[in-house]
């Protein structure tokens, strides 16, 4: 699908820029060799298998022929000096992170505007001036080592953090005090796939890691034997504690959470790419307590929300493609003694979480965002008014707050932070970024086409107001139609100067994502997996 946003892209430029000047580009000779395969009695030629070696001379020759063909032809666009100055005039505005909230401190991330990666403050109040906690820009000279993750204590003294160097999926843990900004003797290596969740009397974190590689293999080969860790402050990591491990299940990956009263640590479970996990737990007010699996098979996504004592609460698309929620008490877990507190509806329920004693569900509906709030037995509430049709993210919180907040973005509204009343129901911006363009000259539509096979399709697009879509004008066509990613509208400044020279930016919902739930996802996967290809064609 990528190869079809950059042809899309690149005609689009040519319709607008030099419409002779592709004639007049010769493109270098791409050798091609005799390498056939024969799978299953079908031969299947590759003939361009050698280009899989990038370090080969000849592929590096011809890596340097075609760059030389592209940076020639862009190099003739009278207009490109002005789009680079026009991107980074648009691309300098603050943004913001959405704020947590740890004991009676903030947290809350912020980018001026060109700075590679954003830093990351802290508040005493929400009134007060904020402080910075840790700027990752700092972290290395040549700007290789980035923030990966970060987790605060429950009381808000303490920060784990994580950094990664040159892109690597290794991460390295330390832990920063709050106050002083300061970073303690911990240091934790060879983590991989893993947050930290603290234990409630915050004197340490769970975390997940691998044995460490043998010289010269950690960027080699593949990474087996997941382990959950515990991690008591101030002790070296030779110390952790092994919490679960399966010597049986070399592929399977684990996480641990805490829950909020502290009695429990739930254990994800996870093989390779697939939603569907198992989970187990551990009651941590009992020594030597064991770890009881409540649910033993990858039959379908167990996302815990959060419990009531010995009752669990679980979002889960089991025998409900488009998620519910269930309550499960694990002193009787047999599943015909499950209850389902919110079932299955026509929208996509995605995350949910419980602020100020209620369900705050955030639902899809024709792959724009609904949050609903509900109270604990599963009734209905309310529904949060949002700004638009856009995209919003956060609702987090703990049970006793009466407060949230959430981030607000679509195709022409940078991300703006809202400070969500869970007593009152009403929003209030808290950070409203300022960029340099004016929303009201552009306008977002959704539509909805028939592919192929007569599926309805839905379709955002965005553009000037006034702009017919007659053909006439470029259009960038972007889809994705994967991995159950649903592609939502969301902010981005290249696109923002695309529609301001006149283009037309069109985001297909292809099956293959996640907009309607595990059935819309199963629809583009592997047998199915031409309906993508169809739906992304018929947009077009």
């Amino acid at each position: 699908m990528n190869l079809a946003r950059v042809s899309l892209t690149l005609a689009a430029m040519i319709a607008v820029f030099t419409p002779s000047v592709l004639c007049a580009v010769k493109y270098p000779e791409t050798r091609k060799s005799g390498e056939v395969d024969v799978l299953h009695g079908v031969r299947v030629e590759d003939a361009y298998r050698w280009l899989e070696d990038d370090n080969a001379a000849e592929t590096k020759a011809w890596v340097e022929a075609q760059n030389k063909v592209t940076f020639g032809w862009l190099g003739e666009i009278q207009q490109r000096d002005a789009i680079r100055k026009r991107l980074t005039r648009l691309w300098n505005f603050e943004r913001y992170g959405v704020p947590s909230k740890a004991g009676s401190r903030y947290f809350l991330s912020k980018n001026d505007g060109l700075q590679n990666q954003s830093v990351l403050y802290t508040l005493e109040s929400l009134s007060s001036e904020p402080r910075v906690l840790l700027d990752p820009n700092k972290l290395s000279k040549d700007g290789t080592v980035a923030l990966a993750g970060a987790k605060a204590s429950w009381d808000g003294k303490l920060l784990a953090y994580a950094t990664a160097s040159a892109g690597s999926d290794w991460n390295e843990w330390k832990v920063r005090d709050t106050s002083t900004g300061e970073d303690l003797s911990d240091h934790l290596k060879w983590v991989k796939f893993s947050g930290a969740s603290w234990t409630r009397d915050n004197r340490g974190f769970f975390y997940s890691r691998y044995d460490e590689p043998k010289p010269g293999e950690n960027l080699k080969g593949v990474n087996y034997y997941h382990k959950l860790y515990y991690h008591r402050i101030g002790t070296p990591q030779s110390e952790d504690r092994l919490v679960y491990q399966r010597q049986d299940q070399k592929e399977w990956g684990f996480s641990g959470e805490v829950t909020e009263d502290g009695r429990y640590l739930l254990i994800h479970v996870s093989q390779g790419t697939s939603p569907k996990n198992r989970v187990f737990y551990q009651d941590l007010q009992k020594p030597d307590a064991p770890v009881v699996e409540l649910l033993n098979d990858f039959d379908a996504s167990y996302d815990f929300i959060s419990n009531d004592g010995p009752v669990f609460w679980f979002l889960t698309d089991l025998h409900a493609p488009r998620g519910r929620v269930i309550a499960i008490d694990i002193r009787n877990p047999v599943r015909s003694q499950w209850k389902e507190l919110i079932s299955m509806s026509s929208e996509t329920l995605q995350r949910v979480g419980v602020v100020n004693e209620q369900f705050v569900c955030g639902y899809l509906k024709d792959a724009r965002t609904v949050v609903k709030v509900y109270s604990l037995d599963g009734r209905h509430v309310r529904d949060v008014d949002l700004p638009g049709i856009g995209t919003a993210s956060g609702f987090d919180g703990e049970r006793k707050d009466s407060e949230t907040f959430y981030s607000f973005t679509g195709f022409t509204t940078p991300g703006v932070i809202y400070r969500y009343d869970m007593k009152t129901g009403t929003s209030t911006v808290f950070r409203q970024p300022k960029a340099d363009f004016d929303p009201e000259l552009f306008e977002t539509r959704q539509v909805f086409y028939a592919s192929k096979d007569g599926t309805k399709i839905p379709m955002f697009i965005t553009s000037k107001k006034g702009v017919k879509l007659d053909g006439r004008n470029p259009v960038l066509l972007y889809g994705y139609g994967g991995f159950n990613i649903s592609l939502t509208p969301s902010f981005s400044v290249s696109t923002m100067v695309w529609l301001e020279m006149g283009g037309v930016y069109a985001v297909p919902n292809l099956r293959g994502g996640g907009e309607y739930g595990e059935e819309w996802h199963q629809a583009g996967t592997r047998l199915k997996k031409q309906n993508v290809f169809d739906d992304f064609i018929a947009a077009a």
